[in-house]
């Protein structure tokens, strides 16, 4: 089973030809709105890659509500731990340009609201061998007390190191696997890596002293991790991107789904890569997000 204590918002996208430079005003081509939130689209990646899945966090009781658990409803998530509360629902604010890349403002709403109670709420019914996936779009304290009462026993968790915060690093050390994607990763090693072997030297080094798995995410690049002290790298599909929103999510919830499933971790990387090729292909958060037939047929 997986938990995700996480957002969930309401995504608000625009496109434009091109993104805007600060203090500038560009015209935009289209506008839509779609279910997202780092938590929920992790959720739901997870749940389409064929894992049982239980969300928790919170919403507020606005019409955003509704829509942004459709789809996570629709595809059988256990929403019992998502409350419902007086502040609205979180919503993200996206620029989509002419390449694919975003620019993205977030306002937490009730996100802000998920508590320590939550938190150990939601980690109550787990048992030994399941999968935690945390981010921090929610408060620090809340993502600190779900880590200390997962490690107590004997779950697995795993820390999305996204939005970058100034607690990224600090909570990052409490998780067994942390995905970074190349600035994020820069925080946790605490300095700039200009290359791939600067990279590999701090992914050794931080593997050293933690033990942990890392992974860090490299766009059309691919991935690169570090487990039990050897090197894995896995690349996904060569496409032309439409949107990358998403991408980072889908790519999470898979590899948690392939690692609930018994997957090597190997082929984990794989199949979660090429998730988050296919989630690029497509506009929207959550209506991107492949099943895992479409992942599975791609090898």
């Amino acid at each position: 089973m997986i938990t995700v204590l996480g957002s969930i918002n309401m995504d608000l996208v625009a496109t434009t030809e091109r993104l805007p430079e600060p203090g500038e005003t560009v015209a935009g081509s289209s506008f839509s709105t779609a279910a997202g939130g780092k938590g929920a689209n992790q959720a739901l990646a997870a749940r389409r890659a064929g894992s049982v899945v239980h969300m928790a966090g919170a919403v507020g009781e606005d019409d955003f509500a509704t829509q942004a658990l459709m789809l996570l409803k629709e595809a059988g998530t256990d929403l019992s731990a998502v409350a419902r509360v007086g502040e609205p629902t979180g919503t993200a604010l996206i620029l989509v340009g002419g390449t694919g890349e975003n620019m993205i403002a977030v306002v937490p709403g009730a996100n802000g609201t998920v508590n320590e109670a939550q938190a150990l709420a939601a980690v109550g019914p787990m048992q030994s061998g399941d999968i935690l996936m945390l981010q921090l779009e929610i408060p620090a304290a809340t993502v600190e007390a779900a880590l200390k009462a997962a490690r107590a026993k004997g779950i697995t968790t795993i820390v999305n190191t996204a939005p970058l915060t100034a607690d990224a690093a600090r909570l990052a050390r409490l998780a067994d696997i942390v995905v970074a994607n190349e600035t994020e990763f820069e925080l946790l090693a605490g300095e700039p890596l200009a290359d791939q072997e600067a990279r590999k030297a701090a992914l050794g080094r931080l593997h050293a002293e933690t033990g942990q798995t890392l992974v860090v995410t490299l766009g059309a690049e691919g991935v690169i991790a570090i487990r039990d002290g050897g090197f894995a790298s896995a690349r996904g599909l060569k496409i032309e991107p439409v949107d990358t929103v998403g991408a980072g999510d889908t790519f999470c919830g898979y590899l948690a789904a392939s690692l609930e499933q018994g997957l090597d971790f190997n082929k984990g990387l794989r199949r979660a890569a090429v998730a988050g090729s296919l989630a690029c292909l497509s506009h929207g958060a959550q209506p991107s997000i492949p099943y895992a037939g479409q992942v599975d047929s791609q090898g």
